[in-house]
């Protein structure tokens, strides 16, 4: 399989994107004319700077309004496809991409159409080379891939062929399998695209919002299936036009293009639709069965700060490293380690965050292939020194720099606890927490695409359709997504300024990665209940919020009674209920969270989102800032 990308889909100028194309894995890219003429090199010498970073020119285009035009029209026409054929040559490249026209005065008829390419497959012929159809979805007279399939058949030449783009296909609400019934050998060249599912005009929605297989809804997965059914054997190409990714940093927008399309590949080989020996053979998505541990990265007050929160929210400190300056702390099934190392990767975590979480355990099926399949999806393995008696657990690195460890239960890394930490007697008596219901990622929004498709194409999880949360100064876009039985979960928050709670701790943590961690009870109100005993400080919720509470919802004025005295939170829908509070912000604006899910409720309290962050506002009001 080839892999290849259209240089308009990233930012920066030609050899930025090049050199963006060539780090991320790709085998060749498409060359936008825009681009090249841009560019101040000449084609030759732009197509040996192609070749010298190991890339191929897998398509020129595109050309415009060429199909059904009147004389003279028509003759111009083909007066521009030669001066194309002729600057395609000098590149080094063969096919070029022919789109559907809108030019105003062009002029219907499939027969018409199959003249005009028979006639330009005869000069492409001529000099070595191949033209290909493309159906835009906004075409004057073709719009539909069945037509300009048609129009190639018609035109019944070697040399003409079809290129088949998902967005076309799928925005149009096309049945993709409809292409099953195309000859493979006959489709030259073929282009994905993803996009959320939006109705506006067909254009502007592609010019401005496709983007990388599996970031949207599009059905991108059976548009692929269907192709491959043909036989099809030609490179696999991302065309994407997107606002955000042209602003974005070419080389992450590369290395996702990357990841997308072997993920999307691997699904197609899965899928048995087709042999296809090219598409490389990798581990299936990783079953995460939770949260592991959780590391903090900490020092000095802030670690003791952090250790006291610990006590309040009845962890118990069970064991110490047997090397290192970490300590243990559990309660149920969570384990949350403190690190006060000064030295290795938690200290230069420190230094660059304060106190962070730097590590994140995952309890997957088999940790090995784990990090085989991410390092096949672009991840970077991570690794440190192993000191006497600790052991090699496989990891790789994570959002922003942090580290994501595997430990699975058939390769002994489960002994971890025992091997590496000296036990500790129990200091505390625990308040009811189970496990770690879900972590909470911040990131500028710029990033969320990026890191959902990491987690989408990596591990077995679904994504939720994405929420904006009001903050008073501004719009945080969420998205959740967890694995098929809720083990494993993770909400995505993207900032776009920093003046909200979310933007000001990625401003103040120069861009820490887990801003919350939330614990779930089996019953919140004892947990509450057990907590208060032990000193813990709930984050303070105004009284007009429980007010409204009971206008929007049928609780009896006991229940009402017992979330006003705890401080709780509550949301339901039409499967169960939902009930949280927090920890008061400590170390710049991380704080925990205490969740009870009750029925089918599968949220995650977002219309209570406000009112939090609010409530931690007002105790974050900056210094010699007055009182509202």
């Amino acid at each position: 399989m080839k892999t290849s990308i259209a240089t308009v889909s990233i930012s920066g100028n030609l050899p930025e994107k090049l050199e963006a194309i060539a780090a991320a894995g790709f085998d060749g890219l498409e060359i936008f004319e825009q681009d090249f003429i841009a560019h101040d090199g000449n084609p030759r010498d732009v197509g040996d700077l192609i070749r010298s970073m190991g890339l191929e020119i897998t398509l020129f285009q595109p050309f415009r309004d060429f199909e059904g035009l009147p004389e003279p029209l028509r003759a111009k026409a083909f007066d521009r496809a030669e001066r194309k054929f002729d600057l395609m040559q000098e590149l080094g490249t063969d096919l070029l991409l022919v789109c559907s026209s809108c030019h105003a005065d062009a002029l219907g008829g499939i027969d018409r159409a199959a003249a005009d390419f028979a006639e330009l497959g005869e000069r492409a012929a001529k000099r070595g080379l191949r033209v290909g159809f493309e159906a835009l979805a906004w075409g004057r007279h073709v719009n539909d891939h069945r037509d300009a399939w048609e129009v190639v058949r018609r035109a019944d030449h070697e040399n003409v062929g079809l290129i088949l783009d998902s967005f076309h296909t799928l925005a149009r609400k096309i049945d993709p399998e409809t292409i099953r019934r195309i000859p493979g050998d006959k489709i030259f060249f073929v282009q994905l695209a993803d996009a959320p599912q939006i109705e506006m005009d067909l254009l502007y929605w592609s010019r401005h919002f496709r983007n990388m297989p599996g970031e949207g809804d599009l059905a991108v997965s059976d548009f692929m299936n269907a192709v491959m059914a043909t036989g099809y054997g030609g490179p696999i190409s991302l065309e994407i036009f997107n606002d955000q990714f042209r602003g974005g940093q070419p080389r992450t927008v590369a290395k996702d293009g990357y990841r997308s399309l072997v993920a999307l590949m691997d699904d197609v080989r899965r899928a048995g639709v087709a042999a296809n020996p090219d598409v490389p053979l990798m581990p299936a998505r990783s079953k995460v069965g939770g949260v592991s541990f959780v590391e903090f990265a900490t020092r000095g007050d802030e670690a003791d700060t952090l250790e006291t929160v610990l006590k309040t929210l009845g962890f118990q400190q069970s064991g110490t490293h047997i090397a290192k300056k970490l300590v243990l702390w559990t309660q149920g099934d969570i384990r949350i380690i403190v690190n006060r190392e000064t030295t290795g990767f938690a200290s230069s975590a420190y230094t660059m965050h304060g106190t962070t979480v730097c590590d994140i355990g995952i309890s997957v099926d088999a940790a090995a292939k784990t990090v085989e399949r991410a390092q096949h999806l672009g991840a970077d393995p991570f690794k440190q020194p192993i000191g006497p008696g600790e052991l090699a657990i496989p990891a790789i690195r994570g959002l922003s720099g942090s580290v994501l460890h595997f430990i699975d239960e058939t390769s002994g890394l489960l002994d971890v606890w025992s091997v590496e930490f000296t036990n500790n007697a129990a200091n505390g008596v625990g308040a009811g927490l189970q496990r770690i219901d879900h972590l909470a990622q911040t990131m500028s929004y710029d990033e969320m695409l990026s890191w959902s498709l990491f987690y989408t194409t990596l591990f077995q999880m679904e994504k939720s359709p994405m929420v904006d949360v009001v903050d008073p100064d501004g719009l945080v876009r969420s998205q959740a997504l967890e694995t098929p039985d809720g083990a494993f979960r993770i909400t995505l928050n993207g900032a776009e300024t920093h003046r909200t709670m979310a933007g000001n701790f990625l401003a103040d943590s120069f861009g820490a990665s887990v801003q919350h961690i939330a614990l779930a009870s089996d019953d919140i109100f004892a947990t509450s209940a057990a907590m208060a005993g032990q000193g813990f400080s709930p984050l303070p919720i105004s009284e007009n919020y429980y007010a409204d509470l009971a206008a929007r919802f049928s609780l009896d004025p006991e229940m009402l009674a017992a979330l006003r005295a705890g401080n709780i939170l509550y949301d339901e829908d039409a499967t169960g209920a939902y009930f949280q509070f927090y920890s008061r912000p400590y170390a710049g604006g991380m704080f925990f969270e205490v969740v009870e899910r009750r029925g089918g409720y599968k949220g995650y309290g977002a219309p209570n989102a406000p009112f939090r962050i609010a409530a931690q506002k007002r105790l974050m009001r900056p210094k010699g800032m007055p009182k509202q």
